[in-house]
């Protein structure tokens, strides 16, 4: 069965928030919309988004580095949102494995997004009605389109190709690949909720575990409270999956 699903690169996604805005263009426009938008320019902006971008800082001072994290619905194998709807909106296809709600039938009582253990559903405070991420659902199997545009309108808005699309299920897909040569992992796989997102981990150069070792309290290099100026050293990258 075919499992459509988002890779997203963690080493290389700058916080440009190009996925937040290019979502928000596409399916305010397209069949997913509308998109409540209150106060834009406000202080305080609030309304309905299908992907955001969490930004936080990890490490302890003076190592510390910025990461940044796309997160939106994971498609779940096994969606918990789908058996609690009472009204049957939530629901997953089998043709492609996208999660989807059915604006119709549903009636805004919210325990998609308390049986959601991501926090990938949102109430839309005009229509009433629960939305989430389609995979631009009606853009992927547009066939007016080019094969290259028919994908997730995230995906060709990112200038630096931090997110990919296809098939997990395909092991020769380009998803697939990335997961199994670059350690992809699946968030929060305790749930057992099965995601089809999956995420490629931050990876560090040798210079930044240089600097780890230097920082180190009990250095014997510290001198007067100050540490060296490490020097540049070989560009290979370390994986690292525990951050």
């Amino acid at each position: 069965m075919t499992q459509l699903a988002l890779v997203i690169d963690l080493n290389v996604c700058v916080g440009c928030h190009a996925c937040v805005t290019s979502c928000k263009e596409w399916n305010t426009s397209g069949a997913a919309g509308t998109l409540a938008d209150f106060n834009p320019y406000d202080a305080e902006p609030n309304g309905t988004f299908f992907n955001r971008v969490q930004t936080f800082e990890v490490g302890e001072f003076p190592n510390t580095q910025t990461v940044h994290f796309p997160k939106s619905c994971l498609h779940c194998e096994d969606p918990p949102c789908v058996p609690v709807c009472p009204t049957g909106a939530s629901y997953k296809r089998k043709e492609d494995g996208i999660v989807l709600v059915d604006y119709d039938k549903c009636i805004g009582c919210k325990y998609c997004s308390w049986a959601c253990p991501y926090g990938a559903r949102e109430l839309d405070e005009q229509q009433k009605v629960m939305k989430k991420c389609t995979l631009c659902v009606d853009r992927i199997h547009d066939t007016t389109l080019s094969a290259r545009d028919r994908q997730p309108a995230c995906v060709l808005a990112c200038p630096t190709n931090a997110r990919l699309f296809g098939d997990v299920h395909d092991e020769e897909s380009i998803v697939s690949k990335a997961i199994r040569e670059r350690s992809g992992y699946a968030l929060m796989p305790e749930w057992g909720t099965q995601p089809a997102n999956h995420y490629l981990p931050r990876r560090r150069t040798d210079a930044q575990a240089q600097e780890d070792q230097l920082i180190r309290a009990d250095n014997p290099l510290k001198k007067d409270g100050r540490l060296p100026i490490p020097k540049p050293s070989d560009p290979s990258l370390e994986d690292v999956t525990s951050w």
